[in-house]
């Protein structure tokens, strides 16, 4: 049982924060067409700011890890 839960936890790390970027990056993606459209010169800035959110998911990752190798 104590595996499970475990192994529930390192899921549901990863899985929220992959869930949470993918929705701030609809947004930002979003935005950021409608700024291109615009202002195609802001090509360099949408991009730094469609990677910020990738930074959430990574550190999920590192949380699911440590989750895994934690005794």
């Amino acid at each position: 049982m104590e595996k499970a839960l475990i192994a529930l936890s390192a899921a549901l790390a990863i899985g929220l924060t992959a869930l949470a970027t993918a929705w701030a990056q609809s947004r930002i993606g979003a935005a950021g067409a409608g700024t291109l459209a615009e202002k195609p010169e802001m090509s360099g800035t949408i991009i730094i700011l469609l990677a910020i959110p990738e930074t959430m998911t990574i550190l999920g990752f590192v949380v699911a890890a440590m989750i895994l190798t934690m005794k």
